[in-house]
């Protein structure tokens, strides 16, 4: 065994070091191609408040021709500095730098080697009280103004594009846009960070990724640099153990931040939907939009599937003339940027969907919208359905077609879609016990953070805890399709005054489906509960997220919330799941279980709580959904 072991380990890394040249060889084909094509140029374009963001251009050398510009903003850094300095590659994917267009990539705003004050996800004005007066849709403005009668060899349009917090300057760019600007890719763009992305959803606090993301992002820097890195030493490996040896929110600072990291602060200060984070509410501005849009997400995507679906739904109903495009596939956090898309996780899709994305949807919008190049006839919604990893084509999402129906939780743990009948006693309920000190683990191996593959796991470790409800169809006859977002309509009680309420519907693979062929985890799928899509109601804010209210102890209470649009078939011989909890850590911070300001909570705040979820006649639980015929 030991000689087998030994070789194979001798094979694993001689294929991971012949693995590692090739992406080495090819980076290097792709910085050669780079600068023998391109020259680069830096700028420090003034804004109209006279602050100057550091710019990097990158024009064809070849000038038989103009070009479009592309732009991307970014907090991140437009690393490589220097003018003799070349990436790799330039553009949404190598397509593009290969195709020819002028790239530009800017230092927003306060970030790297741009002047002024950085400002998180900052607001949009509507009016401008003053001529000086910026936002991010002023600076995008300001920068293709600069662009176009600046540098040379354009053809008078401009294109934006970005992913994740670049897809919010993307998305930002669009409103009040610049004449130039003829198409736009905002991609997992944020849209508001207490309702639906990133830090909060309806008010819960995704604790390890803002705690995460901010000991390393949330540092003012000095003044305008090249280099600005900060690291953080959790010390273990172990996520949940860290979190929960961190205790209440409070000792974040006490412990570890020190009151250095500004937005961390601010964020503790605004504990409802306040005016500090309403400000940060882009969706009321996308009216009047000109240029023509094509917004991207993936429906596993941990940090910012709401931004997306909540872009594409916002310009739906403000502009409904505007060229209005909506891609969803079955990817995590900007995995439809440079991977093949063809798992995640332990879930396959049966193809090399980010690769088909790139080359026949994302390239073709641009080519079209900028370069007057092919024909674009591609639907409004083209979103790729889990399940029977298909693409489909709807004319708008969710497609009207679709017909609703309600999936009630059922005595026994039974899932069905026939409600429950009138000899059903008036208070059938099922019951838990959630205790703080022992929270539901939202993954069940060890990670530090919130692990993008958490979105499609196997769900069967937590349906086997005592504080974790658990319902299930029967075995279905026929494929079960549901397409946009699962409408949740709970009646529970609580022998606190707050709780969590986490709802998670689980597609149930049967007892004998098979295993991958390629299979180094030798994970077993027969009987795999992946999970679909889950998320969380902080209780309190169940009637309205800016002015919280207690739950009366043991009071059945209606709690109603959304969770995010799926396109999933639950092919036949399949099962529907549908888990309920109240703890979902680290990934959601832990609930007292007291009607408290949870950001200033005390150790002695927490406590254990019976929860209940009633299934009677007169209050059933259900999720309410959309159909469409297979």
């Amino acid at each position: 065994m030991f000689r087998f072991f030994t070789t194979t380990a001798r094979v694993l890394v001689l294929a991971a070091l012949v693995a590692a040249l090739h992406v080495r060889h090819a980076a290097t084909q792709g910085l050669e191609y780079v600068k023998a094509h391109y020259t680069k140029y830096e700028y420090r374009i003034p804004m109209r408040d006279g602050t100057r963001l550091f710019t990097a251009v990158y024009v064809p050398k070849d000038r038989s021709q103009r070009y479009p510009i592309m732009l991307m903003r970014t907090p991140y850094s437009v690393r490589p500095y220097g003018v003799d300095q070349y990436p790799s590659d330039l553009g949404p994917s190598p397509l593009f730098g290969r195709e020819g267009y002028i790239f530009a990539y800017q230092d927003v705003r306060g970030r790297w080697m741009s002047e002024g004050e950085f400002v998180n996800m900052r607001p949009h004005l509507p009016v401008k009280k003053s001529p000086k007066d910026i936002d991010e849709s002023t600076d995008t403005w300001d920068t293709i103004d600069w662009l176009t009668k600046h540098v040379r060899g354009h053809n008078g349009k401009v294109g934006i594009w970005g992913i994740s917090y670049r897809g919010f300057y993307a998305a930002a760019g669009i409103i009040d846009a610049h004449p130039a600007l003829k198409a736009a890719s905002p991609q997992a763009p944020i849209a508001d960070w207490f309702v639906g992305d990133d830090w909060h959803h309806n008010g819960a606090f995704f604790l390890a990724h803002m705690f995460n993301f901010m000991a390393r992002f949330g540092h003012a820097r000095p003044g305008p640099t090249k280099k600005f890195k900060f690291d953080f030493d959790h010390g273990t490996p172990d996520g949940y153990q860290f979190f929960l040896q961190l205790g209440p929110l409070p000792n974040a600072n006490a412990k570890y931040f020190k009151g250095k990291i500004a937005f961390w602060n601010e964020t503790m200060r605004h504990g409802t939907y306040d005016e500090f984070w309403q400000a940060r509410n882009l969706r009321p501005h996308l009216k009047n939009i000109r240029p023509a849009v094509m917004t991207v997400g993936g429906w596993f995507d941990a940090e910012n599937l709401f931004g997306a679906l909540e872009t594409y739904k916002s310009i739906e109903r403000s502009s409904p003339k505007a060229v209005n495009i909506l891609v969803m596939g079955p990817w995590r956090h900007g995995q439809w940027e440079r991977s093949p898309g063809r798992s995640l996780g332990h879930v396959q899709f049966n193809s090399n969907t980010a690769e088909f994305y790139r080359e026949q949807i994302e390239f073709p919008f641009f080519q079209f919208h900028l370069k007057g190049k092919g024909q674009w006839t591609h639907p409004e919604a083209w979103v790729f359905e889990t399940g029977t990893n298909r693409w489909r084509e709807y004319e708008e999402w969710p497609p009207a077609h679709a017909r609703p129906k309600s999936l009630f939780l059922r005595e026994a743990g039974r899932l069905a879609f026939e409600p429950p009948g009138p000899s059903a006693p008036d208070e059938a309920f099922d019951q838990s016990v959630s205790d703080p000190a022992r929270p539901v683990p939202f993954i069940d191996w060890i990670d530090i953070g919130m692990p993008p593959e958490y979105m499609v796991a196997d769900q069967r470790f937590a349906a086997r805890r005592p504080d974790v409800l658990v319902y299930q169809t029967d075995v279905l006859e026929s494929d079960v399709t549901i397409v946009g977002p699962i409408e949740v309509d709970l009646y529970v009680s609580t022998s606190g005054t707050d709780s969590d309420w986490i709802v998670k519907p689980i597609d149930v693979y049967p007892d004998d489906y098979p295993d991958p062929e390629d299979n180094p985890a030798k994970v077993r799928m027969g009987g795999f509960q992946q999970l679909v899509r889950g998320d969380v109601m902080r209780g309190k804010f169940r009637n309205s997220l800016e002015r919280p209210e207690p739950f009366t102890p043991n009071k059945p209470t209606r709690v109603r919330f959304t969770l995010q649009d799926i396109c999933h078939c639950f092919r036949t011989g399949h099962r529907i799941m549908v888990q309920v909890q109240n703890t979902w850590f680290p990934l959601v911070d832990r609930n007292p279980q007291k009607f408290v300001d949870i950001y200033n909570a005390k150790e002695s705040d927490f406590r254990k709580a019976t929860q209940r979820v009633y299934r009677s006649g007169r209050m059933a639980s259900h999720l309410n959904v959309l159909l469409v015929s297979p």
